[in-house]
C-alpha cells in the first residue's frame, strides 16, 4: 500500500488531495451547485408533485437494467416529452458520466477517428479511451484549428466523431454552433457530437440548449443532456436519430449492464421539465445575473472573464485556490477550488455556479469579499 500513500502524499504536498465535504448546516450563499434554476431546493415545486397521490405509489427502484424492467412507464414518458421537445428519438442513461462513455465507445471503432476540443469533460475523454479509437485534439473553441486536422485526415477514415461542448463545465464560455455546423457540411463522413450538459435548462430558448434553436439543428447528430444540474434531478439523455437509438439500445454498454434510474426519479423529471420549458424569463435573470458578475469581476481579475452563469477566477495556484476558498467559506460564501487534473495546471480557479433565485446583491457582496482576500 506504500505506493498508493505515496501518492496521496504528494497530492497533499501540492495542494490537490480531495475530500468528501462535510455535510454541515452551511448558511452562507452557495455558489458551489449547479442548480442553476434555483429548482432544486424548491419545497413549493416537491409539495405539489407529491401532492398527487398517485406519484406517490410509483416505484423507488427500477430493480433491473432497462432491457430487463418489467416497468416502463415513466422512462417511456420521460422520453416522450423529450422527444417532442427536440424532435428525435432520445435515450435516457443514468448519469452524464454514463451517456458520454457509453455512447462513444459504442459509436466509435476501428473506422472511426475523434476529433475533440481540448478542453471537453473527463466523461468524454473516458469514452474516448474506452473506445480504443484513434483520436486527436483542437484547440480549445479554435475552429480553424479543426478545420486543419478535418482536411488533414476526413480521406483516411470511414467516419469523423468531432466532440465538443456547448457551454464548457470550467470555463463557461459557448461553442460557435454556426460554425462548427458549417465545418460539419463540408465534410461528409463527420458527426458532430454537443454535450450540453450545463446548458439544459439554463440556456436557450425553453432552456433545451443552444443547438435546438440553432437554424443548422438538423446538422448537429448526437445531443447530450443532464438532468441533474438545472433540472433539478438525476440522469441523463441523449438526442438521435432512431437508428442511433438503437444501435445504443444494443452495443452502448453503460446502457445494457446499469440498473435503469428509477420510476420515481423518471415522473419527477417529466414534472421538472414541464416547468422548467416555461421559465425563460428565470433563464433572462440567469443571464443578466452573469452579465453583472462578469462586469465586476472583471475590475479584479487578471484573466478575461467570460458573461455566463459559470464563472471561472483564475488563481494559478492550487494551495493558493484551497486558501481563498477556505477564506471565502469563512465569510459566507461557499465556493470550491477547481485544480488539477480537472482543469489544466497553472489555471487552478475557483468556479462560481450562479442560479437564478440570486440577487445582484449577492454578487456584489461576494466581489467584494474577493477584495477583501486579496488586499
Amino acid at each position: 500500500m506504500t505506493h498508493y500513500s505515496d501518492i496521496l502524499n504528494q497530492l497533499q504536498s501540492t495542494g490537490n488531495y480531495r475530500e468528501i465535504p462535510a455535510d454541515g448546516d452551511f448558511r452562507g450563499i452557495d455558489f458551489s451547485t449547479n442548480d442553476y434554476m434555483g429548482l432544486g431546493n424548491d419545497r413549493e415545486l416537491q409539495r405539489q408533485f407529491f401532492d398527487n397521490v398517485d406519484n406517490r405509489a410509483i416505484p423507488m427502484t427500477s430493480s433491473a437494467s432497462r432491457l430487463l424492467a418489467s416497468r416502463q412507464h415513466e422512462h417511456e414518458a420521460l422520453e416522450r416529452l423529450l422527444s417532442d421537445l427536440y424532435g428525435r428519438s432520445t435515450l435516457l442513461f443514468n448519469s452524464g458520466y454514463h451517456a458520454n462513455t457509453g455512447i462513444i465507445s459504442a459509436l466509435a471503432d476501428s473506422g472511426t477517428y475523434i476529433v475533440a476540443d481540448k478542453l471537453v469533460h473527463a466523461s468524454i475523454i473516458d469514452g474516448i479511451v474506452l473506445s480504443r479509437a484513434p483520436f486527436t485534439r483542437f484547440r480549445h473553441n479554435d475552429y480553424d484549428h479543426l478545420e486543419r486536422i478535418l482536411q488533414r485526415i476526413a480521406d483516411s477514415h470511414e467516419r469523423i466523431l468531432v466532440i465538443t461542448e456547448s457551454i464548457f463545465s470550467m470555463d463557461g464560455d459557448a461553442a460557435d454552433i454556426d460554425r462548427l455546423t458549417d465545418i460539419k457540411r463540408r465534410f461528409n463522413n463527420v458527426i458532430l457530437y454537443i454535450d450540453e450538459a450545463h446548458a439544459f435548462g439554463a440556456a436557450g430558448h425553453r432552456g433545451l440548449g443552444l443547438s435546438r434553436d440553432n437554424a443548422n439543428y438538423n446538422d448537429v447528430d448526437i445531443i447530450v443532456g443532464t438532468f441533474g444540474k438545472a433540472a433539478a434531478s438525476s440522469g441523463a439523455f441523449a438526442v438521435v436519430d432512431s437508428t442511433i437509438k438503437n444501435f445504443l439500445i444494443n452495443r452502448s454498454r453503460s446502457f445494457i449492464f446499469s440498473t435503469a434510474l428509477s420510476p420515481m426519479t423518471c415522473a419527477w423529471t417529466s414534472f421538472v421539465i414541464e416547468r422548467l420549458v416555461t421559465m425563460d424569463a428565470e433563464r433572462d435573470r440567469l443571464a443578466m445575473l452573469g452579465k453583472h458578475f462578469a462586469e465586476k469581476l472583471s475590475a479584479i481579475s487578471a484573466k478575461p472573464v467570460v458573461e455566463s452563469h459559470i464563472i471561472p477566477f483564475i488563481v494559478g495556484d492550487a494551495s493558493l485556490t484551497v486558501d481563498m476558498s477556505l477564506q471565502l467559506r469563512a465569510l459566507g460564501y461557499k465556493v470550491l477550488p477547481i485544480r488539477t487534473p480537472t482543469v489544466p495546471a497553472g489555471t487552478e480557479r475557483l468556479r462560481f455556479s450562479l442560479s437564478a433565485s440570486m440577487d445582484v446583491s449577492d454578487i456584489d457582496r461576494v466581489v467584494n469579499a474577493i477584495k477583501s482576500i486579496m488586499k
